[in-house]
């Protein structure tokens, strides 16, 4: 039971989604809509990691498939959405720089998880 519940919370395991998208803005009913978009995703849990780039941590691919369900009931008309999936561990991985600076990966905090 102890090596069971460390296992399922481990880098290999534990997801992030990311969500890439392009969607036009050059009407103000268009520039509505993708920031409806935004907003739905910010309700979802996602964080803004650039403009037209959201990112979710997920204890599990179960979970991840739940918020990558969502993410498409609510895909716009119009516009290029991508969504992909990592594990922990590679985005641990990731280099992030501020002009030339490096800078650390902020690490997720412990998520409760309810069923």
């Amino acid at each position: 039971m102890y090596d069971e519940h460390y296992t399922r919370l481990n880098q290999y395991r534990s997801l992030w989604i990311l969500v890439f998208f392009d969607l036009p803005t050059e009407t103000q009913k268009e520039r509505k809509i993708a920031s409806t978009f935004r907003k739905k995703l910010l309700d979802d849990g996602f964080s803004m990691f650039q403009f037209s780039i959201y990112i979710r941590f997920c204890a599990s691919r179960e979970n991840a498939e739940v918020h990558t369900k969502r993410i498409k009931n609510n895909l716009p008309e119009h516009g290029k959405i991508g969504v992909m999936q990592i594990t922990d561990k590679q985005f641990g991985m990731m280099e992030l720089f501020y002009g030339k600076k490096l800078v650390e990966t902020d690490k997720p905090s412990q998520q409760l998880e309810l069923f």
